[in-house]
């Protein structure tokens, strides 16, 4: 079985930072994308960075030049740094990684709360 535990959400002014962290732990070999999405309240969760084992990475359009994404593979952790934030960033931020134990399997954390309000 595998967990991943986020952190880093919380309030925050417009203009303003925070980074989030997802660390996995459990029956790990190796772990392939990781990546971070988010859901707002009445609309559908949506892909907001990716990363692939490799470091190649891609972002929705919306955070394109204010978010990176960024892993470290010896910790089985992936961050999300998020500059000048925008009240519509606030969401529910959800970790998601593929992970291979004895077979592929995707796995979610269990979501941490954003919130960008003046």
């Amino acid at each position: 079985q595998v967990r991943l535990v986020e952190s880093g959400g919380g309030l925050v002014q417009p203009g303003g930072s925070l980074r989030l962290s997802c660390a996995a732990s459990g029956s790990i070999f190796s772990i392939y994308a990781m990546g971070w999405y988010r859901q707002a309240p009445g609309k559908q969760r949506e892909l907001v960075a990716g990363i692939t084992s490799s470091g190649i990475t891609n972002y929705v359009d919306s955070v394109k030049g204010r978010f990176t994404i960024s892993r470290d593979n010896a910790k089985n952790t992936v961050y999300l740094q998020m500059n000048s934030l925008k009240p519509e960033d606030t969401a529910v931020y959800y970790c998601n990684a593929d992970v291979r134990s004895d077979a592929v399997y995707d796995y979610w954390g269990q979501g941490t709360q954003v919130t960008v309000s003046s």
